[in-house]
Parts: C-alpha cells; sequence; structure tokens
C-alpha cells in the first residue's frame, strides 16, 4: 500500500499534488481519505477540466477507483452531495460516483450547528484576544470536540434508528445552543434534511474495517491513501495552536482508517519547491515582499476552500526535515519546479537560529517558532522555461541541482518532479 503525506503548512494542495495521485492509479485500485473534512480542497485538473475536492478522495473521478472515506474523516453530507453536483457539472469524471464512494460507517457527522459554533468562536477569539486562528468555519474543531467528548453522531448511527438518531440528535443541538445562548437552531428543519441524505447515503455506508480488512487481504490491488492536510497543520507535531484538529501526519492513516501499521508500504512526502500557508501562523521564511507575490501570481496560491490568498516564501528544510523525522518517508514527490523559472537567484532555509546561535531541532513552541532568524543557502536560478522538461536530463544543470541539494540534505531521494499544470508536466527519476 502506497501512502501520499503532503508537507508542510499548507492546508491546501497544488495542482501537481493531485496529478502524481492519478498518474499512479492507471488500473483497478482502492483510494482512501483519513483525516480532516471539507475545510482542505485539492484541485485536479483532467482533460483541460479543473475539478475542486473537498470531502470526496480525489481519485474518484477514475472510473477504474473504488473511493473510501475513512472513519476519522467528518462528513457534512450537504457539502459532500454540492462537491459531486459540482464536479459533475465541469465534466464527465464523476459519472456514477455514488456507485463507486464507500463510507465508513464509524465517521463521525458534521452538523450545521458545528459550522456556526466554529464562527462564533473564531470571533470570540478576535474579541478576547485580539486574533483568530484562521479557521476555515467548516465546522472541523467543534465536531472533533463532541467526538472526543464522547457525544458525537455517527454515520452508523443515522442510517440504523432514525428516531434514536432523532433523539441523540436533540441533546447534543441544546448542549450547543446552552453553550452558545445566540446559535440559533431549526431542530425539526435540521432532521427532516437529515433524513433525506440518510436515504441518500445510505447504499454507500458500510462496516469500514471489515472493507478495509478484505481490501489488504482479498485479490491483489493497489491502494493510495490520500491526506487532506499538510503535516506541519497536525494536531499534536503542527505549529499549535495554529493546526487542524486531527492527525494529518503517516500515524493518522492507522487510526483514520482502521488498519494495522505492518500494511503500510511505500510513504512519498509531497512537498511544492518553495512554501506556502494559508492563514495565520508561523511561517520562517515567508517572503511577504515582491518575492513573495511572484511566487503567489505565478504559482496561483489561492486557497481552494476559501480563496484566501496562500502565504508563500522560499522552501524551509528545518520543517521538512522535523517532517521527514516524524513521516518517515521512502521518496518525495516535488512539486511546482516550473515557478521557480524566473528567478536570478534562488533561497533555500537550512537552519534556524535563535538569539544568533543555531538550534537544532524544529522548535514545538509557536513563539519561538515566530522568533527564529533563517540561516539561507543561496543557489543560481535557471532562468527558463522548463514545463517541457520530461527527464530529468532535460532539465537545465541549476534546476538539476535544486533538486539534488534538497535530496542530500534531507537523505531522501526525489521520485517525482511537477513541471506543469497537466498530468503530462511530471518527471519520473526511478
Amino acid at each position: 500500500m502506497c501512502l501520499l503525506t503532503e508537507m508542510q503548512y499548507s492546508v491546501a494542495a497544488h495542482y501537481d499534488f493531485k496529478c502524481i495521485f492519478y498518474f499512479f492509479c492507471t488500473t483497478s485500485c482502492i483510494w482512501k481519505g483519513f483525516p480532516g473534512g471539507n475545510n482542505a480542497g485539492h484541485t485536479v485538473v483532467v482533460d483541460a477540466v479543473e475539478y475542486d475536492f473537498h470531502l470526496l478522495p480525489s481519485g474518484i473521478i477514475n472510473p477504474k477507483v473504488t473511493a473510501f472515506i475513512g472513519n476519522g474523516v467528518v462528513i457534512h453530507l450537504p457539502g459532500l452531495f454540492e462537491e459531486a453536483e459540482k464536479n459533475l457539472k465541469k465534466g464527465k469524471g464523476l459519472e456514477g460516483w455514488e456507485k463507486r464512494l464507500i463510507i465508513s460507517d464509524r465517521a463521525h457527522i458534521v452538523f450545521d450547528f458545528h459550522q456556526a459554533a466554529d464562527g462564533i468562536q473564531e470571533q470570540q477569539r478576535q474579541e478576547q484576544a485580539g486574533k483568530n486562528l484562521g479557521t476555515t468555519k467548516k465546522g472541523i474543531g467543534p465536531v472533533y470536540s463532541s467526538k472526543a467528548a464522547r457525544s458525537g453522531l455517527r454515520m452508523c448511527d443515522l442510517v440504523s434508528d432514525f428516531d434514536d438518531f432523532s433523539e441523540r440528535f436533540k441533546v447534543l443541538a441544546n448542549q450547543y445552543k446552552a453553550i452558545y445562548p445566540t446559535l440559533k437552531i431549526d431542530i425539526e428543519g435540521e432532521l427532516e434534511k437529515l433524513k433525506g441524505y440518510m436515504e441518500k447515503v445510505k447504499p454507500m455506508v458500510r462496516d469500514g474495517v471489515y472493507f478495509m480488512y478484505e481490501a489488504l487481504h482479498g485479490p491483489p490491488k493497489k491502494i493510495l491513501v490520500e491526506g487532506a492536510n499538510a503535516a506541519l497543520l497536525d494536531i499534536d507535531f503542527g505549529t499549535y495552536p495554529f493546526v487542524t484538529s486531527s492527525n494529518c501526519t503517516v500515524g493518522g492513516v492507522c487510526t483514520g482508517l482502521g488498519m494495522p501499521p505492518q500494511n503500510v508500504g511505500e510513504v512519498y512526502g509531497v512537498v511544492k519547491a518553495y512554501t506556502t500557508r494559508v492563514g495565520i501562523g508561523a511561517f520562517p521564511t515567508e517572503q511577504d515582499n515582491e518575492i513573495g507575490e511572484l511566487l503567489q501570481q505565478r504559482g496561483k496560491e489561492f486557497g481552494v476552500t476559501t480563496g484566501r490568498k496562500r502565504r508563500c516564501g522560499w522552501l524551509d528544510l528545518v520543517s521538512l526535515r522535523y517532517v521527514y523525522m516524524i513521516n518517515g518517508f521512502t521518496a518525495l514527490a516535488l512539486t511546482k519546479l516550473d515557478i521557480l523559472d524566473v528567478f536570478p537567484e534562488i533561497k533555500i532555509g537550512v537552519a534556524y537560529k535563535l538569539d544568533g546561535e543555531i538550534i537544532p531541532h524544529f522548535p514545538a513552541s509557536h513563539e519561538v517558532l515566530n522568533k527564529v532568524e533563517v540561516q539561507y543557502e543561496t543557489l543560481p536560478g535557471w532562468v527558463t522555461d522548463i514545463s517541457n522538461a520530461r527527464t530529468f536530463d532535460e532539465l537545465p544543470v541549476n534546476a538539476q541541482n535544486y533538486v539534488r541539494f534538497i535530496e542530500m540534505e534531507l537523505g531522501v531521494p526525489v521520485k517525482w518532479i511537477g513541471v506543469g499544470k497537466s498530468r503530462e508536466s511530471m518527471i519520473q527519476l526511478f
């Protein structure tokens, strides 16, 4: 089984991040999503059509794929069906999607009041502390809070006994109304809508543990696991508190899908040739200047979910080394190398300094991370269009040296290089 994990800060993936997935899966395979909800967004370009994904595993655009949403995902049912409908209008990639999607019966449900509470919490943070977390207000934090408090509702509750589900929904809704007096919930109206979604989603819901076991022990097939958020947004290992509410490092795969660790095979880290971050939080190599603006414009760095501009900066090898320590990547997929085509010089962050001294680790404290000074290596750029390169040897020498420098510093080989937007714009090194 192959895992692809996005590295660094961005909640949204890059265009060739998803092309790599689709590139792999040209024969029958199973595609799995394990953390988060519809807070993160991914863009996939197939036959010049751009598809945007949030909850649906992006491999579902391949008709040979069985897509599985694992128990670690939190599902907003209106968002799921709206996403499918929107992508259906764009092209033929999603035809018959409902027959190729399986949803774990243990996945928790995001309700509209979770999303409303998320907005209220952000407003309270702004009023009380003068700053918020910059969440997408999709209810992700509140629903994971309900899960941890053991008051949440799961897909199995929705599709088994709707009367019992309704009673538990009322209890949970009233708890939220007590916590947030300004929160308005049309309980009966919400239940009526949920009953409609229950009929639509019921054929897709299966016991995820048994499905996973059968997939792993049945006839051989390709299995790919897709993460939604970047590693530095992990609730435990990310730039806390400016993180998401789930485990988006490799360890979250086992708990988010219900599978044993010995079944994990290859682990590929996906990283842009520069660094981006959406929203608030420490970003040591950020370029809040013309360089950052140029990266943002050339890379079309806008969040798929919120449309916010992504903050941009030079590649940060300190954070990448830290992420590698946690995830143990077999190899890297280096995306968007072509975005650097116009720079005569390219900097790479290789160390952090605090009070003039190099620190040997990635700080756990967000306050410390905000204070570090970055030590850079400067490499010559190539200042030529590389988008038509299809082999490593076709890249300019300076572009090759940039890739080799990353490999040498991290001790991890680069297996793929993205040099453009299409599926064909991919260089495979081995």
